[in-house]
């Protein structure tokens, strides 16, 4: 199972991406995310730098990942990936601002089963859809 979301922002591409890779204010930008912080000495976005997420459904549905991160492409590129997922986002620079996409697969066969059997989709679409709304408003504040 694959999503993807996109969103113009009135900032530049590394403006963009900086908010987005730094993944300790995570927690203020998306919905399911609630705390991130850099984990094994990492201090900040860079292939094979790791960090851990909380994140939440609700009131009671809760757990943690340890996603490493792919692609630090400052500007360009921003992916990581959990044992289950890859996300990943894109920044494209358009007259004057940037054009960030939001994506992601579901890589477990087992999970994304489920995700379709729970309609897993349409919440990590809106997901993402509020998540970048968060990012836009922080960069084009900034």
């Amino acid at each position: 199972m694959k999503g993807q979301a996109s969103t113009r922002v009135d900032a530049t591409p590394e403006a963009v991406y900086d908010i987005v890779s730094d993944v300790t204010h995570m927690g203020e930008l998306s919905p399911e995310c609630y705390r991130c912080e850099w984990v094994g000495g990492a201090t900040g976005p860079a292939e094979g730098a790791k960090f851990k997420g909380w994140n939440r459904i609700g009131r009671f549905i809760k757990w943690t990942t340890t996603p490493e991160v792919m692609v630090a492409d400052r500007g360009k590129e921003f992916t990581f990936k959990t044992s289950q997922t890859i996300w990943s986002y894109t920044f494209e620079e358009v007259d004057g601002g940037t054009i960030v996409t939001e994506g992601f697969e579901i890589t477990s066969p087992f999970t994304g089963f489920y995700a379709k059997l729970l309609g897993r989709a349409g919440a990590l679409q809106a997901g993402m859809e509020q998540t970048l709304a968060r990012v836009k408003t922080a960069a084009e504040r900034a």
